[in-house]
């Protein structure tokens, strides 16, 4: 039997996909999204991803359409995405129907509990694409996500 984290099996690819706003993390005032700036949580998710043998591709855009785009060339290439939409979670429509051509593995992740915030961040779109939902662990929840998906696109 072969061990699938070994060095001759290809790494597998993931796209972490973060929406509007995500790269002022670290400079909100009142902390909600931690103190951790993007390119630390970009540093720290790639050597999470390095850890585990995975290929990831972290990138953030503050424009609806070019998430749709990065989802839909993810089909060719990635094995699973993780995305924080941000904003966009409560309200496109777009994504979900990219999403939910996507052939892979799905993870939703966001810096703070969207429960326990203002009602209208209690429905998300994405969840109904999504494999499994992380919230509320700042930082950490964006690790825990790399750490499940690779658990899922390697089942």
């Amino acid at each position: 039997m072969t061990d699938s984290t070994t060095s001759s099996s290809p790494p597998q690819t993931v796209w972490f996909l973060n929406g509007p706003n995500a790269n002022l993390y670290g400079l909100d005032a009142n902390k909600v999204y931690g103190s951790d700036s993007f390119p630390t949580l970009k540093a720290r998710c790639d050597a999470k991803a390095a850890s585990l043998g995975l290929t990831l591709h972290f990138v953030q855009s503050n424009w609806e359409g070019q998430l749709v785009d990065w989802i839909q060339e993810a089909r060719g290439c990635a094995s699973g995405i993780i995305i924080n939409a941000a904003g966009l979670t409560y309200s496109s429509v777009p994504i979900l129907d990219a999403l939910l051509s996507f052939p892979g593995k799905i993870i939703e992740v966001h810096m703070s509990n969207i429960w326990r915030r203002e009602s209208f961040r209690h429905h998300s779109y994405i969840s109904k694409a999504a494999d499994g939902v992380i919230a509320g662990l700042g930082g950490d929840g964006y690790e825990f996500a790399i750490e499940a998906m690779s658990r899922l696109i390697r089942r």
